[in-house]
């Protein structure tokens, strides 16, 4: 039996935060392998460790003067060893960062470092052996996380290692240079150690009590989700809830392993149990909300489509030849809509209308932009009636005109589309019904 726990930014941002982390590892003995991230912010205006090194990897790259955010990058980490009491010195890691800085920068091996860093203090600070993520997890030639190869090699290196340090967010490309995961990728790393070593657990420490209901910064102290299935975590991250990096899901999902989202400044709180499959019924008809903005509609009208087998085919591909992903496809007898972000969409927009006009040639083509997509989760949708018809009364009494609704056949989500400056009051409206009222 034994934990892997990972570490986020603001959980290591201090040699205070260092001392709750050891505190919180040291309380059970099944903690064996920790990932950290790199330093985040220790107050509002602060900056992060990431976002110091990237800024001194762009600046390195113009031919300028790296050396003040450089300088402040190395504060932070010395700030942290003199508060621990750490006889170590990373000076020579500095002085290979600045080097590689001055003659070859490189994006990846750069933002890297801030993981790797931490990693170094981490080890000391807990007695643990450094693994450098860079020796057990790869990259195919395609720059795609290389789960055979990866899971070989840091399977054999955690058996015989009782405990370690793996810092997160990177690993080594195809090419033997580093290369990193995309943004909050130390979510991915603490998978990959979970699966590789057949954790029990695998443990996610942030600073909130658990995966929200909904945004906080729409809803004030939305409801900490219990449990939720990988499926409903998928779909909510998806449309933009956050806490915890979306691919994270896939190693440990695959290996059956569960994660449980935690809370450094308060580890007594049970958190978010994460999970394949649960009979645990949810508190509330939903498990939760989330949404994004600023996306199209393309209205394809024609009378008969769908007597036409290729119809549809050919409006997808002419989003296909632009690169452009589609969101959704709501659709009816003789229209069809599309779903595109606005960001892949306006820079081919009317290649792509002209194309479908050309092929399909419809009856009318209608294109609507500043739209808004809430996805309405649960597992337990399915076996409760009137959940949509609830979504529709909320916004409905809040005044909210509904542009598009999507429902998949499995049922555990709902999609509504509501226009961009409806869409906070459209959250609200929806989490008062189920959560609010549902207490009533």
């Amino acid at each position: 039996m034994k934990k892997v726990v990972k570490f986020g930014g603001s959980s290591l941002a201090s040699a205070e935060q260092f001392m709750k982390v050891k505190r919180i590892i040291e309380a059970d003995d099944l903690r064996v392998y920790v990932i950290p991230s790199a330093p985040g912010k220790r107050f509002d205006s602060d900056i992060k460790v990431t976002d110091l090194l990237y800024e001194c990897y762009e600046l390195a790259k113009a031919g300028k003067n790296f050396y003040e955010p450089f300088l402040a990058v190395k504060d932070r980490y010395n700030e942290i060893i003199q508060g621990l009491n750490l006889n170590i010195s990373l000076s020579e890691a500095f002085d290979v960062i600045e080097d590689k800085l001055i003659h070859e920068p490189e994006r990846d091996y750069t933002a890297s470092r801030g993981e790797y860093l931490n990693g170094l203090i981490m080890s000391a600070y807990l007695g643990y052996e450094f693994i450098d993520a860079a020796d057990v997890i790869f990259f195919d030639e395609s720059g795609n996380f290389d789960s055979e190869r990866t899971n070989a090699v840091l399977s054999q290196r955690l058996e015989d290692t009782p405990k370690a340090v793996v810092p997160g967010f990177y690993g080594t490309g195809h090419d033997g240079n580093i290369k990193t995961f995309s943004r909050g990728g130390s979510d991915i790393t603490g998978s990959i150690v979970a699966s590789a070593c057949r954790a029990s657990v695998y443990e996610n420490w942030t600073d909130v009590s658990g995966l929200l209901m909904t945004d906080p910064r729409i809803v004030s102290n939305p409801e900490v989700m219990s449990s939720i299935t990988y499926r409903e975590l998928r779909e909510l991250a998806y449309m933009g809830a956050s806490v915890m990096h979306e691919d994270a899901i896939f190693p440990v999902k695959k290996a059956g392993i569960p994660i449980n989202i935690r809370n450094t400044n308060k580890p007594d709180d049970a958190g978010t149990w994460i999970v394949e499959n649960t009979a645990r019924r949810s508190k509330y008809t939903i498990t939760g909300i989330a949404g994004r903005k600023n996306f199209c509609s393309i209205v394809i009208a024609k009378d008969l489509m769908h007597s036409q087998a290729d119809f549809y085919r050919k409006v997808v591909q002419c989003f296909e030849e632009n690169n452009i992903p589609l969101e959704h496809l709501p659709s009816g007898i003789d229209t069809m809509t599309v779903i595109v972000h606005e960001s892949k969409f306006i820079e081919h927009e009317q290649e792509v209308l002209s194309r479908i006009s050309k092929i399909v040639e419809p009856e009318s083509l209608e294109v609507e932009s500043g739209i808004s997509l809430i996805a309405v989760v649960g597992r337990s949708m399915k076996s409760q009636t009137g959940t949509a018809a609830k979504i529709f009364k909320a916004l409905a009494d809040a005044r909210i005109n509904v542009r598009m609704i999507d429902q998949g056949a499995s049922e555990l989500n709902i999609i509504v589309g509501v226009l961009n400056e409806d869409f906070e009051r459209a959250v609200r409206s929806i989490y008062h019904i189920f959560v609010d009222k549902g207490q009533e």
